[in-house]
């Protein structure tokens, strides 16, 4: 498979980094996934790390080197995440579990399986527009789509943070949106963040910084852009990136190969 990647990640103005991104790939399949911890005092970081541990651990054991069910992996793996976290040792006088979202693909066959649950987005950009994307579990996102308040409103309503599903947490808020499995081509780019890192940005101006350069310098840009547009109140701001193509670097493997970006 041939693509470049970047993932990069910014504590902002938080006490603590609780966003995790990771990527790992053999020969035919490649994984993509992000999640971001929710509540400092409940240790939202540990729900989030244990979110990318689940889904690295299942790809090494079904990727030999292709997923034999792709349609399955992803839901599989964010119901074992959720699960584990729900096992965790938790204060409930402080507020129960601690909670994560989180948003994943898995790209096989040319084909991008995928599916959320939060708001942490999935954009798929092709030739100038938002090919596909998440759609973010909160009432703010939702009024949006009614046509409540208008996307620019939606980018800085004080509510926006207020999700209404998440792994972890509260054991009935979770559940995962699947997205209809994609057909992908050459040039597609694909982009997974935290709230931290779209919400600064409305889906026009992504489109333009994709359009204009390497992965990994657009997404080092958008990073820096989020934390001066939020300076003083940034949260934290994670993504990870690729582009698609037969111009990108070849990634062969037989075995699995991970890429789970160390977070301080």
């Amino acid at each position: 498979m041939k693509f470049s990647v970047h993932q990069a990640s910014h504590i902002g103005d938080r006490k603590y980094n609780q966003d995790r991104v990771a990527y790992a790939y053999t020969g035919d399949a490649l994984l993509l996934v992000l999640a971001d911890g929710m509540g400092g005092h409940l240790h939202g970081e540990l729900a989030a790390g244990l979110i990318i541990d689940t889904f690295v651990e299942l790809f090494g054991r079904d990727a030999r080197p292709r997923v034999a069910a792709p349609e399955h992996f992803i839901g599989e793996a964010m119901k074992q995440a959720h699960e584990r976290i729900m096992k965790f040792p938790h204060d409930q006088a402080r507020g129960g579990f601690p909670g994560s979202t989180c948003v994943a693909a898995l790209i096989q066959d040319g084909k991008m399986y995928w599916g959320h649950s939060g708001d942490s987005r999935l954009y798929l950009l092709r030739d100038g527009k938002v090919q596909a994307k998440t759609h973010d579990h909160s009432m703010v996102y939702q009024w949006m789509e009614w046509g409540i308040i208008t996307p620019e409103e939606a980018r800085v309503h004080p509510q926006r943070n207020q999700i209404t599903n998440c792994l972890g947490g509260q054991s009935d808020l979770f559940y995962m949106e699947p997205g209809e499995p994609l057909a992908l081509q050459s040039g597609d780019v694909l982009l997974l963040g935290s709230d931290g890192l779209w919400g600064p940005f409305l889906d026009e101006e992504l489109i333009k910084a994709f359009a204009a350069g390497p992965v990994a310098e657009v997404l080092d840009d958008l990073v820096a852009h989020a934390l001066e547009r939020e300076s003083g109140h940034s949260d934290n701001v994670t993504g990870l990136a690729i582009r698609l193509g037969d111009s990108e670097a070849a990634h062969d493997s037989a075995e699995p190969v991970f890429h789970i970006l160390e977070i301080l």
